[in-house]
């Protein structure tokens, strides 16, 4: 067996002794408390910088405010309605449009949030009527401040920016929306409860005959044999609670408004059972829509008042 050549001595000629090798020392300036320092460089490239050590007013990637520049929000609040079923019209050429039914109901401004005080810009959106005597006294003393009755619902809304805002007590009705445009719609879905897995996520069910004895909607094996672990994974579908959560229709057509009846009809089905609320605002998926002048007049000088 020919002898086994060692490529330690080339090494070391070509990189020298790898045990000596040291990180690379910079001589610094004199005024420095820490006369070395050693440099490092980021494998993974560098990161985004959340301050500037320079002053410099460029908006720095990783900072806040850049997060906030390039999250999507709507121009304006939305408001809340209540669903009250679905309904077909027609188009002129005879073809038939199911839609839904909202309808607002004492629709108010309560509060605003600026970015200054909050973070953040968001309007307050109250529907309904409450009893007083059914409403906490932090809560009548809010809406003392904010000058409206209590409210059986609110909804925070954010806005893009100071625009958006709107003043505290004014009123929202259907007409806030225009025929036409899109709006994103969102609602809690209908619950049913604890169901089983044909119900919750379409399973085809066990055999109904050949043997099988009253386990014709059960769901069968979940686990894998020795090989697969012996146990269920995470996130199989199983039988488990089902609906009863937020669901956001997004870019939903507006067919019909109705001011004197407070009425908005939407394109096709809206989340939730009927007489759920609704939130409903400015799509963001699209171009904002073209506010009427009279609607313009009045964010502007809230805006101002601001």
């Amino acid at each position: 067996m020919p002898p086994r050549i060692s490529l330690t001595p080339f090494l070391r000629q070509l990189w020298g002794n790898p045990c000596t090798l040291r990180p690379t020392y910079l001589p610094q300036p004199a005024n420095r408390s820490r006369p070395f320092t050693t440099t490092v460089q980021n494998a993974f490239g560098n990161r985004p910088k959340r301050i500037s050590s320079s002053g410099s007013p460029e908006l720095l990637e990783g900072s806040k405010a850049a997060a906030l520049e390039r999250k999507r929000l709507a121009a304006r609040p939305g408001v809340l309605a209540v669903k009250k079923g679905m309904i077909a019209i027609y188009k002129p050429n005879g073809r038939r449009i199911a839609c839904t039914v909202l309808q607002l109901e004492r629709v108010q401004v309560t509060a605003v949030k600026t970015r200054e005080e909050h973070g953040y810009w968001a309007v307050q959106v109250g529907s309904g009527w409450r009893s007083p005597k059914n409403v906490t006294r932090p809560m009548l003393g809010h809406y003392e401040v904010a000058g409206v009755a209590p409210k059986e619902h609110l909804r925070e809304f954010r806005v893009k920016d100071e625009n958006g805002l709107m003043e505290p007590g004014t009123s929202l009705s259907a007409d806030f929306f225009i025929e036409g445009q899109y709006v994103d719609v969102k609602a809690n879905c209908k619950g049913h409860g604890f169901a089983g897995g044909m119900k919750r996520h379409g399973f085809s069910g066990q055999p109904a005959s050949h043997g099988n004895s009253l386990t014709h909607r059960a769901m069968g094996s979940a686990g894998q044999s020795q090989g697969g672990g012996s146990r269920v994974l995470p996130g199989k579908r199983m039988a488990g609670r089902m609906g009863g959560h937020q669901v956001t229709r997004p870019h939903v057509q507006v067919m019909q408004v109705d001011k004197e009846l407070g009425t908005i009809l939407l394109f096709g089905p809206v989340p939730g059972p009927k007489g759920c609320i609704v939130a409903i605002q400015d799509t963001i998926l699209g171009p904002p829509p073209v506010i009427p002048e009279e609607t313009a007049a009045s964010s502007e000088s809230v805006a101002a008042a601001a």
